[in-house]
């Protein structure tokens, strides 16, 4: 009999406050004219429903790769799958079942929209990137952050190649840095927990990092998302496209989200989870509404 005590581990398996970050693929048409297309609209939001299933049938994979890791840590060895409160064999048809429906509607919507197959292509490269993530790829220092940043630009590129919408070179760029800082931050959160309880077992990776680099790469990939993205709303194109040079206005709002994740990371050790901490801390999430209304006001 199902009922709310065995569907609940299993949704706290797919993670579904992770799929915050597959709002990368509304890119597109929030930067590309493509704001009052109904269709547009609807096609952007399959993305996400579609890319949300995969990640979902990702974190699922992670789980099970480091399975022995998690039981063995202070916190993680609560997750449903480490804990045993969803079975092996259970998780592994969850995993399925979202790897499945993802791709089916990848698939559906290229049918149906008369879209080229790219988001489907995306969505595979980005699952078998994260299959030799999870078994190879995350003991490889800095390869293994390049491999997570790689996940948020293939969103990127879902939102907008996949729906035939021409992405600015100086947005692309942004998406990169971005997700490169945040795959940073990560690390940097991570590497503060390992020092803070020794006792846990730590990810093979976090022993080859220094707390110094770690600091070096942040500051050099969160000085270049506030030039990137400055560049952007100063270019020539971007004026053309949304017929205003106001996004100038919105570089603040990017500038003090970036200094107070730093603040928050620095002085609260966060970071470890991205997703979590945008929704955790009122001063992030106001700044990300802000943004986005500010950014709404401007080009429509």
């Amino acid at each position: 009999m199902i009922t709310l005590k065995n569907i609940s581990p299993l949704l706290q398996l797919m993670r579904p406050y992770q799929w915050s970050k597959n709002v990368f693929v509304f890119s597109g048409i929030l930067f590309g004219e493509h704001l009052m297309s109904l269709s547009m609209v609807i096609e952007a939001v399959v993305v996400f429903i579609a890319f949300s299933l995969v990640s979902s049938a990702v974190y699922i994979l992670n789980d099970y790769a480091d399975l022995e890791q998690d039981r063995a840590h202070l916190v993680k060895r609560h997750r449903p799958l480490a804990s045993g409160e969803v079975s092996e064999r259970h998780a592994f048809i969850l995993l399925l079942a979202c790897l499945g429906s993802g791709l089916l509607l990848a698939t559906l919507l290229s049918f149906f929209a008369e879209l080229p197959y790219t988001v489907l292509a995306l969505l595979c490269i980005y699952f078998l990137i994260n299959v030799a993530y999870s078994f190879r790829l995350k003991d490889i220092i800095i390869l293994d952050v390049f491999t997570i940043a790689s996940g948020f630009m293939l969103r990127l590129l879902a939102g907008t190649e996949g729906l035939n919408i021409s992405a600015s070179n100086w947005l692309l760029l942004c998406g990169i840095m971005t997700a490169l800082f945040i795959a940073f931050v990560k690390r940097r959160s991570e590497l503060f927990e390992y020092h803070s309880n020794p006792s846990d077992k730590p990810k093979e990776v976090l022993k080859q990092y220094s707390p110094q680099a770690l600091d070096i790469f942040i500051v050099i990939t969160a000085t270049s998302i506030v030039l990137s993205y400055s560049l952007y709303t100063m270019a020539p194109a971007t004026a053309k496209v949304h017929g205003t040079e106001k996004l100038i206005y919105t570089v603040p709002i990017v500038a003090y989200g970036i200094f107070r994740y730093l603040h928050l990371l620095y002085t609260k050790a966060i970071g470890s989870d991205p997703a979590r901490d945008l929704f955790q801390d009122t001063h992030m999430l106001l700044t990300g509404l802000v943004w986005i209304f500010t950014t709404l006001v401007i080009i429509l």
